[in-house]
């Protein structure tokens, strides 16, 4: 189409700093190695200082805790940084003041102090970072009241999330998938955004659900495709954003294929999709055909045997697998 560019998630990311550091003069990033040479360890900020100054993009010391304080005084004193938490694992070191002060401090003054921070953090799950480099870890986030937790799956909704992201006026953790860096699609060629809180019908279906988000979504319509060759219509229903939960699209899509799969990356146990198979359980108590399946990691640290961690992180086959179980009901 006219009206849109075929780009990576890299450059979508890229294009929605670029947009809003462009906009508005208040937002800055600063992460560990941020600025140009590096432009950030996947590239995702090249060129930035570059073009808007080292006082805007700006190189922090290796210390987390030091990126997330300096972003939340910053944004108390006005500003909309941007920080970057290079890897997710990492994001334990500075979580007491994400979860404690970015998280609180609107609601412990009354509505009069807003946090407009985004943290942008990745998952490097798939890539052979081991143990501690590639945990999905967004369930501990969700579990703290005052964040907003967003995970993209595609190129266009990277760009029209993160732009969401940075002009919130409430701290938003941004996850993003290395393994989907360099996936491409389609992106509105001009600047746009989309609502957090708002999945995505991302294939329409009438005899499951698969509830998906981030690197689980192509995953999922993987399975999808094979599933019809079955003669098994599957709906893939995009979350987008883990908090808020579009609970709404969700009940409606089950309640209408009266059966569901949750898949994600990270662990089955204690996982994102446990929270939401209890409460799709109790809405729709005697409506589902079926109990709800959940796809995820086995509890288990990952692998760097990149032959060991293809056999730990979920893909396709397990969907496919989960769906024939709901579906043989």
């Amino acid at each position: 189409m006219a009206d849109e560019t075929e780009l990576t998630m890299r450059s979508a990311v890229n294009l929605a700093l670029a947009e809003a550091l462009a906009a508005d003069d208040a937002v800055i990033l600063l992460g560990e190695d941020v600025a140009d040479p590096a432009g950030g360890i996947v590239g995702a900020t090249r060129g930035l200082s570059t073009r808007f100054g080292a006082d805007r993009v700006r190189d922090t010391p290796i210390s987390e805790t030091a990126i997330a304080g300096a972003a939340i005084g910053a944004a108390l004193g006005g500003l909309r940084p941007v920080a970057e938490i290079m890897i997710m694992d990492f994001i334990g070191i500075c979580l007491d003041q994400i979860a404690n002060h970015a998280a609180k401090l609107r609601y412990m003054s009354g509505g009069r102090t807003p946090v407009p921070i985004t943290i942008r953090t990745a998952v490097f799950a798939g890539t052979g970072g081991g143990a501690t480099h590639s945990q999905s870890l967004e369930a501990w986030l969700t579990h703290v009241p005052g964040l907003k937790v967003v995970v993209p799956s595609t190129p266009r909704d990277a760009k029209g999330l993160l732009t969401s992201c940075i002009f919130d006026d409430d701290p938003c953790v941004f996850v993003e998938s290395v393994r989907l860096f360099g996936a491409k699609g389609p992106v509105p060629a001009d600047a746009f955004s989309i609502p957090i809180g708002s999945a995505e019908v991302k294939r329409p279906g009438s005899d499951v659900t698969v509830v998906a988000h981030g690197p689980a979504v192509p995953d999922a319509l993987a399975a999808a495709e094979q599933l019809a060759g079955e003669g098994v219509s599957a709906e893939v229903v995009d979350l987008r954003s883990l908090v808020p939960l579009d609970l709404e699209t969700v009940l409606a899509s089950a309640a209408r294929t009266r059966r569901m799969v949750i898949a994600h990356a990270a662990t089955t146990f204690a996982g994102p999709g446990a929270e939401l198979a209890a409460t799709v359980s109790h809405e729709l108590f005697g409506q589902l055909a079926a109990p709800v399946e959940r796809v995820g990691a086995p509890f288990v640290p990952i692998p760097a045997s990149p032959a060991l961690e293809r056999s730990v992180l979920p893909g396709p086959g397990e969907i496919v697998a989960a769906v024939r179980r709901v579906t043989g009901w």
